[in-house]
């Protein structure tokens, strides 16, 4: 089969390579759609702790696909099952999967990390993955493409959870490429009173005010400050979530709010990086500053479902699609910012609800 191989930091190809097999409770999945997400872009550049030095590793965590063949033990599954994968497996063992944050365990695995992840035509589910709850069954009627979508999404949604978004909300987002459209279709959702969103680009808050964005800021010509002083009447903000890695938007989200404001940084800096922060503005003022990484299954399971019933439509952020022999255009295009989600299709149109079942090699799977 064929799968896009990341060599060491900076080197991707697609290659041949051998049909994985399944046994006890793994699953196999033929992988349908594969989207591009900014921590494959930093792991293809930078490579990571937990791929060794001279390990080859497949990318891709934002799964959708068929299941096309089961291990003996498996009983919840079955071939021709349309399902997506999360991530983040936990061990099961340690305080945070025990209190159900497998986001946070640490000792994770992860598929497009420490295992062979989405961009490849055949996915291996290890057994312990499955034991774990992190497969699910698409809904009815959900495409491939939104399906693969649903896992960052979850993750923007377990950012907000804790910011409790409502109707008599001014909501500030900082930064308008994915996470930030995300993050609008949420605030909308939970009914925020005025979603205000900051970017440099045009093209992307031209896309953000489409899926409901009351303001758009572009910060090389407005200062956002100001244009937040407006729309609040000099109050400040209920809410900032940072949806970019910059040091300076970051320095500057406190100082968007207002009195208990609440702020999630949602976005990383990486490692070595800090930013000033006004600690007598945050206890004087009574702000809550929270931060979030990844999400649960049980955050997953809940945008699945916002998804599955159409409360929620994630087709507009999928502004390209690439077969797997053009990976590194697809790479290019997501590192550009061109547009939104770069999607990998395989084997058929990732935009398709309804699938015949396939086995390994393509051949027809029997249930």
């Amino acid at each position: 089969m064929k799968a896009a191989v990341l060599r060491r930091p900076g080197e991707l190809a697609v290659e041949d390579v051998a049909e994985p097999t399944v046994v006890g409770d793994d699953l196999l999945i033929r992988v349908r759609a594969a989207s591009i997400c900014g921590t494959d872009l930093r792991i293809f550049k930078h490579g990571h702790f937990k791929i060794r030095d001279g390990q080859r590793r497949v990318l891709g965590h934002e799964v959708a696909g068929d299941v096309v063949a089961a291990g003996p033990r498996v009983t919840a599954f079955h071939p021709g099952m349309r399902v997506t994968v999360t991530p983040n497996v936990g061990c099961g063992r340690c305080d945070m999967c025990r209190h159900g944050y497998n986001n946070m365990c640490p000792d994770y695995e992860a598929f497009g990390i420490s295992i062979d992840g989405g961009f490849q035509e055949l996915l291996r589910v290890p057994g312990f993955a499955v034991q774990r709850g992190n497969v699910f069954q698409i809904p009815e009627g959900l495409s491939y493409a939104e399906a693969a979508l649903v896992e960052p999404f979850s993750c923007c949604y377990s950012g907000q959870r804790g910011l409790r978004v409502g109707p008599e909300d001014v909501v500030v987002i900082t930064g308008a490429g994915p996470i930030g459209a995300f993050h609008v279709l949420l605030g909308k959702l939970a009914g925020a009173r005025k979603v205000i969103i900051s970017n440099r680009g045009r093209p992307r808050l031209d896309l953000a005010a489409r899926l409901g964005a009351d303001v758009c800021v572009g910060v090389r010509e407005q200062d956002l400050a100001e244009v937040v002083r407006e729309h609040t009447g000099g109050r400040g903000a209920d809410v900032v979530i940072t949806a970019v890695s910059d040091p300076q938007v970051q320095a500057q989200a406190a100082e968007l709010l207002a009195p208990h404001g609440r702020l999630n940084y949602f976005a990383g800096l990486g490692a070595a990086r800090t930013i000033p922060l006004d600690t007598n503005a945050v206890h004087y003022k009574g702000l809550t500053l929270t931060g979030t990484t990844g999400s649960t299954n049980g955050d997953y399971g809940r945008c699945l479902r916002l998804v599955g019933e159409r409360r929620v439509d994630l087709s507009p952020l999928i502004s390209e699609v690439f077969p797997l022999e053009k990976i590194h255009d697809a790479f290019a295009y997501a590192a550009s910012g061109a547009g939104m989600k770069a999607m990998v299709a395989f084997d058929g149109d990732p935009h398709a609800t309804t699938t015949a079942a396939r086995g390994p090699g393509g051949r027809q799977a029997t249930p």
